[in-house]
């Protein structure tokens, strides 16, 4: 994926026996919609996803302003593939909208046939890709879901929604190796937020690979006997963060061998088992110049002192590899180092292109993984990314806090795909972000701790974080903001509401001005109803306006779904009745998820905020 205008996306196709030539490139095939994701799912096949912003729902027949996407294949020359996919119950506009549906396998080994899903019904149709015939395999169900298929395009697991007693429950069903009979297996109930998950599947149709988190803070892999309807031994656990999937070779060598797992670490990263890729990704990281930095720990759940090692400003993780793996595409990326793609053919590495080239020679600030203690012990993992010491000194700096969303969600040691970290930091602020209690991927116990702590415990951790930075030197007490987007916005009027002066101002994108909202969706949801909804409760900021004695920010977009631009009309309302400073701005053409945002979206959040921080705020 490519932009060769830095405003439209392209599918761009280089061929590998000479880099040096410019690739061929695909746009979409209309006018009105963009290509947002490509891969390769035959030597000769691309399976593309395009975008498009759409007034009118094809389906509902109802007005909705916001983006759909569609799914079709493309041969090297960019012409899609015709098929004969017809799904029951569509007519024509509405299957043209949905395409071929969701990939399901790209069965490996089949060098024509790919399994795809109806997004729709559910059912699962084995599609040749290059005679465009379809033939269904199975049909879907309004019992079972997230159907699961080996490399070889057996589906082996599925899962069901029910209640036991009024207590809602995932059922994990396996089909059984020598009978073909389904059968549960596992049984999770939402309450208790344990979930268990088929991470894999192994050359032996008795065996499978199942992530679980039960009795431990840190999720686990396990090898499962079908059979026996047992838990076998630990095959993968890393002692500090979840561990995550499992990666399987698809080539014929070592058809369906484990040749790694994947965990959450700073970042997201892979153990490789393989011999041949732990080597390759040893001398690559060599390579590409990849220096690495100690990081003193303290084990959240057990408090014990240990060290790790992260990459210094930039890493690299492998994201394909050919079947004998002479040729290996690597990205490097991290939060100083706009993703940079690498390939490397026979021992040679050639640079394939930079994410964000103009940026390519700018000395950015440094980025650390942190920890600090919250006022009652706990401690919180944390990004701080300081402004470059050579231009702006040694500090204190003007500071922003930027807690993310979800609020079940994380950030990474990685390059920031919104922009917000290098931009300000690029302006002499310092960026903190904080793993706040109830952010996910740093183990149970942080996770737990953020329950009905909205505005509360969730809040103070952000807080303390903003005086250990004080404490060590780096943020400036006289000029602290907060600036987040969705659970981040909710946080950011939270932090104007607050009576502790660590705040000059806050800007909230697209937040809640209410729990309501979240609480009304999440039990509106049979399944959120017990997983999640107990859990949001706290502080509402909208009931607290006359509190506020900063000036505070309010933006949305006028396509968002999720968050209605009405919660921040409504929150800017309240405050010009009681006489409080803020400022509204509702964007145009943009929805609340970052991956529908144009260049335009992004340009404006970063540029409305920063003339804010200066103006209304007197931060510079």
């Amino acid at each position: 994926m490519i932009s060769p205008d830095g405003r439209t996306r392209a599918v761009a196709i280089w061929r590998v026996a000479d880099l040096s030539a410019p690739p061929f490139l695909i746009g979409s095939d209309d006018e009105r919609a963009e290509v947002v994701a490509a891969s390769f799912i035959k030597n000769d096949r691309i399976f593309v996803t395009t975008q498009q912003l759409i007034d009118f729902n094809p389906f509902s027949g109802a007005q909705e302003r916001t983006f759909a996407s569609r799914t079709q294949v493309l041969d090297l020359e960019g012409n899609p593939v015709r098929v004969s996919l017809e799904f029951d119950g569509l007519n024509e506009r509405q299957q043209a909208f949905v395409g071929i549906g969701g990939l399901v396998s790209s069965l490996p080994q089949d060098e024509q046939n790919v399994i795809v899903r109806d997004p729709l019904r559910g059912d699962l149709y084995r599609l040749n890709l290059y005679n465009g015939r379809a033939q269904r395999i199975d049909r879907g169900s309004s019992r079972y879901s997230g159907e699961q298929a080996d490399l070889n395009g057996e589906i082996r697991a599925r899962q069901e929604f029910d209640f036991d007693g009024g207590a809602a429950y995932i059922a994990i069903e396996l089909k059984h190796p020598d009978t073909g009979e389904w059968s549960e297996h596992f049984r999770w109930y939402a309450r208790d937020r344990q979930p268990i998950e088929v991470a894999g599947f192994s050359n032996d149709p008795n065996i499978i690979f199942v992530q679980s988190v039960e009795g431990r803070d840190r999720s686990a892999i396990y090898e499962y006997d079908i059979r026996a309807r047992q838990m076998g031994e630990i095959a993968f656990a890393h002692p500090l963060f979840d561990a995550e999937g499992v990666i399987r070779s698809t080539a014929p060598a070592d058809f369906g061998e484990v040749v790694g797992f994947t965990y959450q670490g700073e970042r997201g990263r892979t153990y490789y088992t393989d011999p041949v890729l732990r080597d390759g990704y040893n001398q690559l990281r060599e390579a590409l110049r990849i220096q690495t930095t100690p990081v003193s720990w303290v084990d959240i759940e057990t408090g014990e002192r240990t060290r790790f090692s992260v990459g210094d400003g930039a890493d690299i993780s492998i994201i394909a590899a050919s079947d004998d793996r002479s040729k290996l595409v690597v990205r490097r990326s991290g939060p100083q180092t706009p993703p940079e793609y690498w390939v490397l053919i026979d021992g040679r590495l050639a640079l394939l292109g930079r994410a964000y080239p103009e940026l390519a020679e700018v000395d950015f600030g440094p980025t650390e993984l942190i920890q600090y203690e919250a006022r009652d012990g706990l401690m919180i993992p944390a990004f701080i990314t300081k402004p470059n010491p050579d231009i702006y000194g040694p500090g204190p700096y003007p500071t922003i806090v930027t807690p993310h969303g979800g609020p079940w969600a994380r950030d990474n040691l990685d390059w920031d795909v919104s922009g917000w970290t290098q931009y300000y930091a690029s302006r002499g602020y310092a960026v903190l972000q904080p793993q706040f209690r109830g952010s996910l991927g740093w183990g149970q116990r942080l996770w737990r701790a953020g329950d009905r702590e909205w505005g509360r415990k969730m809040q103070d951790d952000n807080d303390d974080g903003v005086r250990y930075l004080i404490e060590q030197g780096i943020a400036d007490p006289a000029r602290v903001a907060m600036h987040g987007y969705s659970y981040g916005g909710y946080a950011s009027m939270m932090a104007a509401v607050r009576p502790n002066g660590l705040y000059r101002c806050a800007a909230a994108g697209a937040g809640p001005a209410t729990i309501a909202l979240f609480k009304k969706g999440t039990y509106n949801s049979r399944y959120l109803r017990e997983f999640q909804h107990p859990t949001a409760d706290g502080e509402d900021p909208l009931v607290r306006v006359n509190e506020i004695s900063i000036p505070l920010y309010l933006y949305t977009g006028d396509r968002d779904t999720r968050v209605l631009p009405s919660e921040s009309e409504t929150m800017a309302a309240a405050m010009r009745r009681a006489g409080k400073q803020v400022r509204l701005t509702i964007l145009p053409d943009m929805e609340h998820t970052i991956n529908t945002w144009t260049p335009a979206n992004f340009a404006a959040v970063l540029t409305s905020v920063e003339e804010f921080l200066e103006t209304d705020c007197g931060m510079g």
